[in-house]
């Protein structure tokens, strides 16, 4: 076997700001060649382990070291950034932030120039990778004009043409609707093979990742390493849902059906898949689910009518929309990037005005209401809600819309604390908003919200960059203010296990228009949406089909049943 290309040797770091080790006695050899996936949840020390890998630490982040790391030969305590960053490429969660150049061609020649090559070499290269990463179209464009995942690929190729042997992936899929998450895992996969690269993918996305071969499965809980082996051992010990993490649906519903894992070969493939008898379990299991009728909901809430708006008025974005959004509802609204989803949001909150069509709020029109009027009656969160805190405390965040519209300071209290009360803040009312964790921000933004008592909710991407338990607080929060105070709640979201666990509706958006309007079970086993809106099937759907199942049918009875076991 070749040496390492990648060895921690008892490594612990601890930031200068922090009084306990982040990275504790990591041992860890990852060799040339090699596909791995970095996992854990949230603080679990997973992105200082990149940061170790790139050079960041010690460099740019001041800490203690112990131990010894090493990289492509490099000491990184000895090493600087620049050293390091011709081994290791980093294709960051937001490629946006690593973009130099004005056009697609700048931006990856820029390492390049700096290296002072001449024109003719340049030239080579880049048209070499233009080719290899189908950027031969694009080249001309600013970054900032492209898809998510072409962004990606200009990234990756910023990085390449480095010649780097090392690619780092911190959460690739953040940024990416399904379908084009699932073409970037592919071409990650296809990268390793021809361009004999070692790949390190830090995500949380466990499913979306194991799309593709996966040589190991590292995951990382306080600081240390708990686990690193084949994914298929690791996810026969069901240590994914013990440490927080969501493990793929297929694995999930095999468990629902009974299935013994220590009788499983390739789970971790599900194409591969060998389970005795599993036709058989899966039909006699499907067979003994009964479906719930769905709850109706026909009030009417949010009406709008023939909308139509485009930033180019040639080009509508939105093109003559007319859906009904209901009292109590939650609902999912889906589709590829650039499809209109945040602009559709924008016009319901007046941030845009419609070219035409109308919009009826509680039976009354939106068109003559401000800004601020429309925000007593729709809640809009962001996805960061660090873009929309502007106070230092908690309680004066939540209460600073209630102070702009002259609410009385007894009524204020009064309303802010039982609002903090309902998103489980209320013990933490006097901290500064910097102690919280992310999830706990995203809670303050939404209280902030909630005090103004709107009667509808949009949220976008409410759980992104969330592992798995604080997925599931801030979902279990969100059902329960829906099913408690009868709030309709819209959310935006790529999340297609979101879709499928907690709404009861999705609307999918594309090419101007909404090309369908029913349950998620509906909308992930219709292959022709599927396509169209740059969706992905579902391992659900991938194993109700090898198995002779109704695919709606199997993955209505599997929410259903999942829901319940919550």
């Amino acid at each position: 076997m070749s040496a390492p290309i990648i060895s921690f040797k008892n490594f612990s770091f601890q930031y200068n700001s922090q009084t306990e080790p982040t990275l504790r006695d990591i041992n860890l050899d990852i060799y040339p060649g090699e596909k791995v996936l970095i996992a854990g949840p949230s603080g679990s020390g997973k992105s200082t382990l990149g940061r170790c890998l790139n050079g960041l630490i010690p460099q740019s982040y001041p800490g203690t070291v112990t131990g010894q790391a090493r990289i492509a030969g490099q000491t990184i305590t000895e090493s600087s950034i620049f050293a390091l960053s011709q081994d290791v490429g980093t294709v960051l969660q937001d490629p946006d932030s690593q973009f130099v150049g004005l056009t697609v061609v700048e931006d990856m020649a820029f390492s390049l120039e700096n290296d002072q090559q001449t024109q003719p070499a340049m030239r080579q290269a880049t048209e070499q990778w233009a080719q290899t990463l189908d950027l031969q179209d694009l080249l001309t464009h600013r970054p900032q004009e492209l898809s998510g995942g072409q962004k990606q690929r200009v990234a990756m190729a910023g990085v390449l043409i480095d010649n780097s042997k090392i690619l780092l992936f911190d959460e690739p899929l953040a940024s990416l609707d399904p379908a084009s998450g699932k073409a970037s895992m592919a071409l990650i996969d296809q990268l390793t093979h021809t361009q004999d690269l070692t790949v390190i993918i830090i995500e949380h996305r466990i499913e979306d990742v194991l799309q593709q071969p996966i040589d190991r499965l590292i995951v990382m809980q306080d600081g240390a390493i708990v686990a690193n082996d084949r994914p298929e051992t690791i996810l026969r010990q069901s240590l994914m849902t013990q440490l927080g993490l969501r493990e793929p649906l297929y694995l999930s519903a095999l468990k629902l059906a009974g299935v013994d894992l220590a009788t499983c070969q390739h789970l971790d493939n599900l194409q591969a898949l060998q389970v005795p008898d599993l036709t058989a379990t899966l039909q006699n299991w499907t067979a003994g689910v009964q479906l719930q009728s769905p709850t109706v909901h026909d009030q009417p809430l949010l009406a709008i009518e023939h909308l139509t708006f485009g930033y180019d008025p040639a080009k509508p974005i939105i093109n003559d929309i007319t859906v009904t959004l209901h009292q109590g509802e939650m609902i999912s609204l889906v589709g590829q990037n650039g499809t209109g989803k945040s602009t559709l949001s924008n016009l319901i909150t007046g941030f845009l005005v419609p070219q035409s069509g109308k919009m009826r709020f509680n039976g009354h029109s939106l068109a003559d209401q401000s800004v601020k009027e429309r925000a007593d009656q729709i809640g809009y969160i962001l996805q960061d809600p660090n873009q929309m805190i502007s106070k230092t405390m908690i309680f004066d965040e939540v209460a600073a819309g209630l102070v702009l519209r002259g609410v009385a300071d007894d009524e204020v209290k009064r309303r802010v604390q039982a609002v903090l009360k309902v998103c489980g803040l209320y013990e933490f009312r006097h901290w500064p908003i910097s102690a919280l964790s992310f999830g706990q921000k995203k809670r303050v933004t939404i209280a902030a919200i909630l005090v103004l008592e709107p009667a509808m909710l949009i949220l976008d991407e409410p759980t992104a960059g969330q592992d798995l338990q604080h997925y599931t607080e801030m979902m279990t929060f969100l059902t329960k203010i829906n099913q408690e105070q009868h709030m309709t709640i819209m959310l935006i979201t790529h999340d297609m296990h979101l879709m499928l666990e907690y709404t009861d509706r999705t609307i999918v958006l594309g090419h101007g228009n909404i090309l369908m309007d029913a349950r998620p079970a509906d909308v992930l086993t219709n292959a022709s949406i599927i396509q169209q809106a740059s969706l992905a099937k579902t391992s659900l759907y991938t194993l109700a089909e090898a198995h002779h199942l109704n695919p709606t049918e199997f993955v209505a009875k599997f929410v259903q049943a999942e829901r319940e076991a919550r």
